[in-house]
């Protein structure tokens, strides 16, 4: 009996033993984390976009809070896919993050025969930066002046086609905008895809299409000069410089909702307590004045999720944007 005790005793000794040797290293890293080194804030997308701004703005004041440099590294390509691949094979050590969004972290997966990583398994959620709301907008002399006219036509005209709208080009947030709409309610909508929200703006303008869905930074001035009139806008909560203007689901399409959001991913495998800092520096940074002042200015509505609830949220969309592309057919292959 006394012999069986000094055996057990052993074992739970070794295992703890085992178990402190193996935690030791990791929890020395997370409390010595950062030591110097830079971190690199992956863009998969090119430089002046709005990832790309949203990152060189928050990146400066976050590597202060840090006491660590931040490099921000363009990685564009097949809407983001390309620097997401590349992140999602880089090392889960805190010193990778990558700025991801409603395409790279949500559509993408649906809308491509293949990416190169998994947008909900390669990656762990650090925090939600905010969310545009898209605008439906027509010419100004358009005759369409509500959203029920707007479907009204489009169902008028199904033999043809329906309504054209603009977009930046397929597969972007605009593009999947029209998409929810037209599945939503069961219209005919033509997408009319270019390459970038100038072209389609400027093709707006002229009559060639009749109506666009962009955000608030790309519209707002041709609203603000009488040259288009805006519709409705995407997301639950009307925006704060169109008060007057209604949500999609104000506007008679119940449970309409969608935003244009932008978020921090670290590579899978990411220390928590790593991902915990992150995300309260990066919600820091969020919540100073002058960061709220310019997300409102790209029409962009901040937000304080936990990294458990984008997680939740991202899931979500994963399968939202996957029901709508398989009603859609689209591939962007």
């Amino acid at each position: 009996m006394y012999r069986r005790t000094l055996i057990h005793r052993s074992l739970v000794a070794s295992v703890a033993l085992a178990c402190s040797a193996f935690a030791a290293p990791h929890a020395a890293a997370q409390s010595t984390w950062p030591t110097g080194k830079a971190i690199t804030y992956l863009v998969p997308f090119a430089p002046g976009g709005n990832t790309d701004t949203l990152a060189r703005l928050i990146a400066q004041p976050l590597g202060k809070a840090l006491g660590t440099p931040i490099v921000i590294d363009n990685k564009g390509g097949a809407g983001g896919s390309v620097g997401s691949a590349i992140a999602a094979r880089a090392p889960a050590d805190g010193y990778n993050i990558m700025g991801g969004t409603i395409s790279s972290h949500a559509i993408n997966v649906s809308l491509y025969n293949k990416i190169d990583y998994d947008p909900i398994k390669s990656f762990v959620p650090v925090a939600m930066l905010g969310s545009g709301p898209l605008v439906l907008v027509v010419p100004a002399s358009s005759p369409y002046k509500t959203l029920a006219d707007v479907l009204a036509a489009a169902k008028a005209k199904s033999g043809s086609g329906g309504l054209s709208s603009a977009s930046p080009g397929t597969g972007t947030s605009p593009h999947m905008a029209l998409e929810l709409l037209a599945f939503q309610s069961g219209t005919k909508l033509t997408h009319v895809p270019y390459k970038g929200s100038g072209p389609a703006l400027q093709d707006l303008l002229g009559g060639q299409v009749d109506m666009m869905f962009d955000t608030a930074l790309v519209v707002g001035p041709q609203i603000q000069a009488g040259k288009l009139r805006p519709i409705a806008v995407t997301s639950s909560k009307r925006l704060e410089s169109l008060p007057d203007v209604p949500t999609i689901a104000e506007a008679g399409q119940k449970g309409f909702d969608m935003g244009s959001w932008q978020a921090v991913f670290a590579p899978a495998g990411t220390p928590q307590p790593i991902v915990d800092r992150l995300h309260a520096e990066i919600m820091k940074v969020v919540a100073t004045p002058e960061v709220q002042a310019r997300l409102k200015a790209f029409g962009m509505i901040p937000s304080t999720m936990s990294p458990a609830e984008l997680g939740a949220f991202q899931k979500a969309e994963v399968a939202k944007w996957a029901q709508v592309i398989k009603a859609a057919g689209i591939r962007a292959d």
